[in-house]
């Protein structure tokens, strides 16, 4: 199955975004798509999921999402009724630090499709029924939307989508089954860090707030993310001070402290080391 034929969906590039019911009776061939993720919902029924030749059983009220490019098949398919939902992961970036915060979220949305999509991973939400049920009546209103594209559809749907996010992020604090305790602690300390990036934390309080000792909590940010905690939240203290530079004013000593850097000079140092360029060159540039 060509990918050129996977991209069908939708060539709309003003609004990259596609929603349907999938029936499928037969078994669907290993494949990937292309530059778009992919949240899968399990109405009905089971099948085996392929994800990398890793087979995994998924039966109603899962619900799970694949990075680009990540390939997959369905086999063994029974009574199998699922919701796909295509959309560019750029969509993502228009959370707020909010939702960002969620465990949920974090699992199911960054780290699990990441985490499968280079190592063999089983991990996926499991909903109850009437969780199931409340999934369900929302994807059927954005699917009518889609398909009447009656004005203003884009907005509603963007505004559905988030609100299926927030909720599907929500059920996992309600899980019928545990997920991967070092994923559950890692969600917890990125979580932690989304909401006090910008306050003087350290390495001891994001661990004790996520129940895990310091050493472990190096090992899992490394296993799952290639990098440190603190180098996590060094990104995401330089991404506000790019947010600050292009549309404040401000003084670059005052942005530092807003950011959570303790002098300007410490910025500069951590901002040319990442983008290349001094805070000043880069402000000029916009």
């Amino acid at each position: 199955m060509s990918n050129v034929y996977l991209n069908w969906f939708t060539t709309d590039e003003k609004f990259p975004f596609f929603i349907q019911y999938g029936g499928h009776e037969e078994e669907i061939s290993l494949h990937q798509h292309v530059d778009f993720s992919e949240l899968v919902i399990v109405l009905n029924g089971h099948a085996t999921h392929v994800v990398n030749n890793e087979e995994s059983f998924i039966k109603k009220g899962n619900a799970f999402v694949l990075n680009s490019g990540t390939p997959h098949a369905y086999k063994a398919p029974h009574d199998f009724k699922i919701c796909n939902v295509m959309y560019k992961p750029d969509m993502l970036k228009s959370a707020g630090p909010d939702l960002r915060s969620l465990n949920g979220y974090q699992v199911l949305f960054i780290l699990e499709p990441f985490y499968r999509s280079i190592n063999p991973y089983q991990s996926k939400l499991n909903m109850s029924i009437t969780s199931l049920e409340y999934v369900s009546a929302l994807v059927s209103v954005m699917i009518k939307e889609y398909e009447t594209k009656q004005q203003g559809y884009q907005t509603m749907l963007v505004s559905r989508f988030m609100e299926l996010i927030v909720y599907l992020s929500r059920q996992y604090d309600h899980q019928e089954t545990g997920v991967d305790n070092s994923l559950m602690h890692l969600a917890s300390a990125i979580s932690y860090i989304e909401d006090h990036y910008l306050d003087q934390v350290t390495l001891e309080e994001i661990a004790a707030k996520s129940d895990i000792s310091v050493r472990h909590l190096n090992r899992i940010f490394q296993a799952y993310y290639q990098t440190t905690p603190i180098a996590y939240l060094h990104r995401l203290r330089l991404e506000r001070a790019c947010t600050l530079l292009k549309q404040t004013n401000r003084s670059i000593t005052d942005i530092s402290y807003e950011c959570g850097f303790n002098d300007s000079n410490y910025l500069t140092r951590q901002f040319k080391k990442c983008y290349g360029v001094t805070p000043k060159a880069f402000r000029k540039m916009q």
